[in-house]
């Protein structure tokens, strides 16, 4: 599967201020995959070593740091030479191996032109600290994602319906093929972005072998749980992670202890939701009180809203149906707003936003406020269909005079009342950098 993030690993390679490369992100979003098809593309070798199923490569690090006598020792190991510039070096699962990744910052300093890159989960990189530091300002790092709809395109056979999405945007027309890229959409919702699933609906079509793809990987993430929390944590963490679904069927999105639990406190549950931040599968979208530069000054910590990592991912933890989302009955309507909110939530961060949300004092609650690359406040309502009515985007606009402000519905592409309409299927053209 192509993805977008190798263009920014060529640019790594071209760098002369290149230091060694970390690949992070949640589980089986495909770093590993991602790294080797870049060696194998755009070097002579490629050695790899996987420092959780080796005990000998992570002796390697255990005498000292040398850089000289741990490339001397990896090349006998792997049986081929590591030559500067020409072999990229992959440690990957280098969470599993402190030592390995705390040698990246030797690396930097006294041997610069080997070519490394450690892909390791987001969690254990985070976490898995217990004698060494993190090499802070000695690494390069990348965050991987599940694939965005763009991505999703490219794997199904779509790219050139990408190229005229990217036309349509660029010049603000509508789409001709509007009501085809919309099916392609609500596919998106179901499969998700995540490798593996992707993979399957490419192959069968069939959506039973997508959610069984999806349930194997819950389930490796409740494994990746138990790996790195206590066994006390672990059931916190759990109830927190089975409570999101939940969370977002309710009318109003705010996080609420109350549904992972009766009686349960915040105290009790901020760690474990922290937990699921840091391991890449839930993003967080805080309250802001004031449509204002920073944002961040205006962050209420306390008020926010949970989101999953992938919305096939949600799907299945719902046991939502395919059918349902391509064609269902208008009772569900509710929840494909959520999920709608989801998919956003998921392409903004993608893309490199900070989202957060927006509510006064009255009623008014607007689902996205983030700061474009500008430097503008931009307010972003979400609407699963073409129903458009935006009393609370039409508050924010009155209080503090956008210099645009988008709505991102079923709808094609248009612009009237300084409102920018975008189709939910553009989202990944809504880009920071």
């Amino acid at each position: 599967m192509e993805r977008k993030i190798v263009n920014r690993l060529i640019a790594w390679k071209q760098s002369a201020k290149r230091m060694p490369l970390v690949i992070y992100g949640a589980r089986q979003v495909g770093k590993t995959y991602t790294a080797l098809t870049f060696g194998k593309t755009h070097y002579k070798n490629t050695v790899y070593f996987n420092m959780e199923g080796s005990s000998e490569v992570a002796a390697i690090f255990e005498r000292d740091l040398n850089p000289e006598r741990i490339i001397r020792e990896l090349s006998v190991k792997s049986g081929q030479t590591i030559l500067k510039g020409d072999t990229l070096i992959i440690f990957d699962e280098i969470q599993a191996c402190e030592r390995a990744l705390t040698s990246l910052k030797y690396f930097c300093e006294n041997e610069p032109d080997y070519h490394i890159i450690a892909a390791g989960s987001l969690l254990g990189v985070a976490l898995n600290r217990e004698k060494y530091s993190f090499p802070v300002g000695k690494v390069d790092m990348m965050n991987l994602y599940p694939l965005d709809f763009e991505e999703f395109l490219w794997a199904t056979g779509h790219r050139e319906l990408c190229n005229l999405i990217k036309e349509a945007y660029e010049h603000f027309t509508p789409l001709s093929l509007h009501e085809t890229a919309m099916d392609l959409y609500k596919i998106y919702l179901v499969v998700g972005g995540m490798p593996r699933a992707v993979s399957e609906y490419v192959e069968t079509k069939d959506f039973d072998f997508v959610v069984a793809a999806q349930k194997m990987l819950n389930d490796a993430y409740i494994a990746d749980m138990a790996k790195y929390a206590s066994p006390q944590e672990t059931t916190k963490i759990m109830a927190a992670w089975a409570s999101v679904p939940a969370q977002l069927a309710k009318e109003n999105h705010k996080f609420q202890y109350k549904v992972i639990k009766s009686g349960a406190r915040a105290y009790e549950y901020e760690t474990p939701l922290d937990w699921l931040k840091t391991a890449g599968m839930i993003n967080k979208c805080v309250r802001i009180t004031e449509g204002k530069m920073p944002l961040s000054a205006y962050a209420d910590n306390s008020s926010f809203k949970v989101y999953m990592m992938d919305t096939g991912l949600l799907c299945s933890k719902f046991d939502i149906a395919a059918n349902v989302i391509l064609s269902g009955p208008t009772s569900f309507n509710g929840f494909k707003g959520a999920l709608a909110e989801n998919y956003i939530m998921q392409a903004l961060v993608t893309n490199g936003f900070t989202p957060y949300y927006w509510s006064s004092p009255g009623k008014a609650e607007l689902d996205f406020v983030f700061q474009d690359k500008q430097g503008n406040i931009i307010p972003m309502e979400g609407k699963s269909a073409d129903n458009v009515r935006a009393k609370s985007l039409k508050s924010y606009i009155s209080l503090y005079q956008p210099y645009y402000a988008i709505r991102v519905s079923a709808r094609n592409f248009g612009y009237e009342n300084e409102i920018k309409s975008i189709p939910l299927y553009a989202m990944f053209c809504i880009k920071r950098n």
